[in-house]
């Protein structure tokens, strides 16, 4: 036998059965949602309450993974006991013979510390792209509600005592905001996610609360229609009042200091936790930079405006820290609000915003463009909002606006 046979035989025999070792799952994100802690005005304890929380998958799979967070709490979080089930129907009651317990290293209940996420042990359930799920949180000890997605625009529910396997449940309240959990994944044969990171407009202000029509919804079903793309998940990373640049800083006396929290930390800040965090993660959709614009004089100190070169070297700080990880990341223009009703506009925000416009239309550093000013502007009046888009406050576009926006993506970018 010659020598260099014997030494690759050697090699061979020294290295681990890989053939019999069971192959790492695909995790791919099916649902998320970027968590804010809450403003002193905001007092929500729940003690010895079940919450029943809904939320919609944006791509099937046979096993399933729940994320839930402690990032804001001030005392450790104990999770009694959690359960996850198909949603039957439009209320809270969940599809017989689904529910599955959640266990955390092979526990039923858990305590997170604080500042803490935690991930639920996998459970086999098969689970349909464009489906809701329910996930149930038993919380036995008095907890304060401070680590919160403040405008899901999607109800859940709140029952007495400890309710997690009840196929149904009596609420004892209706649910605004999403609690202590942040995201879903599940397993698929391949796959990876994109990651929809913005504002108030990506979040899915102004939509029709729990018909699950924003933009990234959307552009999930988009995906679901090609069977080339099925295998990609869309999670919203979305918050309502966020900006590039700047956290929330309401000036002392304002009536923002009420909700302006809520907003969550500058994009800058939050980008490693919600979107390289993500599972399976490889495409990232950035649209941001209106609040930027619009906050400074209304909720925010002026001393916090920015020009258009500020906006520009956010973006392209982003745009180094995808490629660092390997992500490709597309660049979304700011849609128009001219005569908004929030008081964002002004010709000097206008023109900033054409400013970073052309930039990610132009520049080449993003890895492809998404262009949804072009997709609801007023051809007639491109500073404005298509009356047939605009939600009423000229900012935000309706359900057909985000049709539109979704219809705005390029599905090439993905293949």
């Amino acid at each position: 036998m010659k020598r260099s046979t014997i030494a690759v035989l050697t090699v061979l025999l020294l290295l681990p059965n890989v053939a019999s070792a069971s192959p790492r799952p695909t995790w791919i994100g099916a649902w998320a949602t970027s968590p804010t802690t809450v403003p002193a005005s905001d007092t929500t304890t729940f003690e010895n309450q079940t919450l029943r929380q809904v939320v919609h998958l944006s791509v099937g799979g046979g096993t399933v993974r729940v994320r839930l967070s402690n990032e804001f709490g001030t005392q450790p979080l104990v999770v009694g006991e959690a359960h996850v089930a198909r949603r039957a129907g439009a209320g809270s009651a969940v599809e017989p013979g689904s529910d599955r317990r959640l266990t955390f290293g092979g526990r039923a209940s858990a305590t997170l510390p604080p500042g803490t996420p935690l991930l639920s042990d996998p459970v086999a359930l098969p689970v349909a792209a464009d489906s809701d799920l329910v996930i149930s949180i038993h919380l036995p000890r008095r907890t304060a509600a401070n680590t919160v997605h403040a405008f899901p625009f999607q109800d859940g529910y709140v029952a007495a005592g400890n309710v997690t396997g009840h196929t149904d449940i009596t609420p004892t309240a209706v649910l605004g905001k999403w609690h202590f959990l942040t995201g879903v994944s599940v397993t698929g044969e391949r796959g990876s996610t994109v990651v929809a990171f913005g504002d108030s407009i990506t979040d899915g202000a102004v939509t029709t609360r729990g018909a699950n029509r924003r933009w990234p919804d959307v552009l999930a079903r988009r995906f679901q229609d090609d069977r080339r793309l099925r295998h990609l998940g869309v999670v919203n990373a979305g918050i309502s009042g966020n900006r590039l640049l700047h956290d929330p800083n309401p000036p002392a006396g304002h009536p923002a200091e009420t909700y302006a929290i809520y907003f969550g930390q500058a994009a800058l800040r939050r980008f490693d936790r919600d979107v390289l965090a993500q599972p399976g993660v490889g495409h990232v959709v950035v649209l941001l930079g209106v609040n930027d614009l619009g906050h400074p004089g209304t909720d925010a100190p002026e001393s916090e405006k920015v020009t258009a070169q500020d906006m520009i070297d956010a973006h392209r700080q982003l745009i180094a820290r995808a490629h660092a990880q390997g992500l490709r990341i597309y660049g979304g223009t700011i849609t128009p609000f001219k005569d908004d009703t929030l008081g964002f506009y002004s010709p000097e925000n206008e023109a900033a915003r054409q400013v970073v416009n052309r930039w990610i239309r132009t520049s080449g550093e993003h890895d492809g463009v998404v262009d949804f000013d072009r997709a609801v502007r007023d051809p007639n009046q491109p500073d404005r909002l298509l009356p047939a888009y605009d939600s009423g406050d000229h900012l935000h576009p309706n359900d057909a606006g985000m049709a539109a926006m979704a219809a705005a993506v390029p599905l090439r970018l993905f293949r």
